[in-house]
């Protein structure tokens, strides 16, 4: 049976797709830092396990993620302080990424967000300057790694139906780029299950095209 790890499992993303993953028969073990979450998290099927990634060691986090077969990063500061915004969304992703790699954990799949990167354009006054830093900084350090990677950009999240239907990498967002969670974990477990996906940003928001289809390799 396939084992799954989820750092940041109380995120409405992370519990979609326990509950996704879980369903499917695959065992989910999800990464907690507040331990009055762990009744949410086993609801969905997923094992509860507290870790706190933010005060975690490489070598701790190596220690909870073995024997695992893959490994989603799906926490987050939250926003907040930036200096705790880069603690987190920069550093312990960071860690994260040594740590599979330390435990034997090949498979990596890191939720960033559409748009991410060193060109992301965020002004330095802007609120969302310390993610947008820390995201990029995270996202390509992943990319210099040897696992076997894939970054998922979804456009801004809203709370509507997931109903499996995406546009990937789409070229013009000034209509707007809203993306369901609920598609987002869609799209996770699907990426999870295509190892075709490995090496690849796949950037996208709600659209018209099935997974399959939209997640085709590109040619």
């Amino acid at each position: 049976m396939t084992r799954i790890a989820i750092i940041g499992g109380h995120g409405k993303v992370a519990l979609e797709l326990s509950r996704i993953l879980s369903g499917e028969g695959t065992d989910v073990t999800s990464f907690i830092r507040n331990p009055g979450h762990r009744e949410d998290v086993a609801a969905t099927g997923a094992t509860p396990v507290v870790l706190d990634v933010e005060n975690s060691t490489t070598a701790e986090i190596a220690e909870a993620l073995r024997s695992h077969d893959a490994v989603v990063w799906s926490a987050g500061a939250g926003g907040g302080s930036p200096e705790r915004t880069y603690a987190v969304d920069r550093d312990a992703a960071i860690r994260s990424m040594d740590a599979a790699a330390e435990a034997g954990v090949g498979r990596y799949l890191m939720v960033s967000y559409l748009g991410a990167g060193p060109d992301h354009g965020v002004p330095e006054d802007n609120s969302f300057y310390a993610y947008a830093e820390a995201k990029a900084a995270a996202d390509a350090y992943l990319r210099g790694t040897a696992l076997d990677w894939t970054i998922l950009g979804p456009g801004a999240l809203t709370d509507g139906p997931g109903n499996g239907l995406i546009e990937v990498n789409p070229a013009d967002t000034s209509g707007g780029s809203e993306t369901a969670r609920a598609n987002v974990a869609l799209v996770a477990a699907a990426v999870l299950g295509l190892p075709s996906t490995a090496g690849r940003t796949i950037e996208f928001r709600d659209g018209t095209l099935p997974l399959a289809a939209a997640l085709e390799p590109v040619s």
